[in-house]
């Protein structure tokens, strides 16, 4: 995809943790729209999110947290609404009702699917989360088996072209084999994945190697 000539007035500030899934997707579409920015680890381990001078950012304790000069973004789905709105235009977040209506289900499948599925199971092994690791994997090939249907027919999750549905869904399902979810029986969603890595911009997310 063609990448849009705006430009913030300075370079963005990212609140970013490298092993997390939301960051990471919010890191990719900074990427794909080729927007500089600047990378602000958050020390989670050492539980810097749950102090003052971030909950100033973000109350709920939480990353990614976005900065464009004066304006503080938290949620790393409204984030990627924003870059797309601001800097991204009709490719990335589209305003035809049908369409729009499709990449906002597929932000809700990242809050609430994808996150309790391959993201929990995958926090639950790397990070020691408690939880029912099965009942997440379980959770999340149930998902898996909706999005190899849905994606037989289509290239991208809305259609023919990617949209900010696609980044929001690409991190945790990629990275799903780290929570002991496989993705071997799922062709057009490995196939997905493939093309989402080969968008001109894409950057991964570190692997981490487990023992599940």
């Amino acid at each position: 995809m063609n990448r849009p000539d705006r430009r913030p007035a300075q370079p963005l500030k990212l609140h970013d943790f490298a092993l997390s899934g939301n960051c990471h997707r919010v890191r990719l579409m900074l990427s794909l729209l080729d927007l500089p920015y600047e990378s602000i680890a958050v020390d989670l381990l050492a539980g810097e999110h749950r102090r003052p001078a971030f909950l100033a950012l973000n109350p709920f304790g939480q990353v990614p947290v976005l900065q464009d000069g004066d304006l503080t973004v938290a949620d790393s789905n409204a984030i990627l609404v924003y870059l797309a709105g601001k800097y991204g235009g009709q490719a990335w977040l589209p305003s035809a009702p049908a369409h729009a209506a499709a990449v906002r289900r597929w932000l809700s499948v990242a809050a609430n699917e994808i996150a309790n599925g391959p993201g929990a199971a995958r926090a639950q092994v790397l990070f020691k989360r408690p939880g029912d690791t099965q009942e997440c994997i379980e959770r999340a090939q149930r998902l898996l088996a909706v999005m190899d249907q849905e994606l037989q027919n289509r290239a991208f999750l809305t259609g023919a072209t990617p949209t900010i549905a696609d980044v929001a869904g690409y991190s945790y399902i990629a990275h799903a084999p780290e929570g002991g979810v496989a993705l071997e029986p799922y062709e057009h969603v490995r196939a997905w994945l493939a093309r989402v890595e080969r968008l001109t911009g894409f950057v991964g997310m570190r692997r981490t190697p487990t023992e599940v």
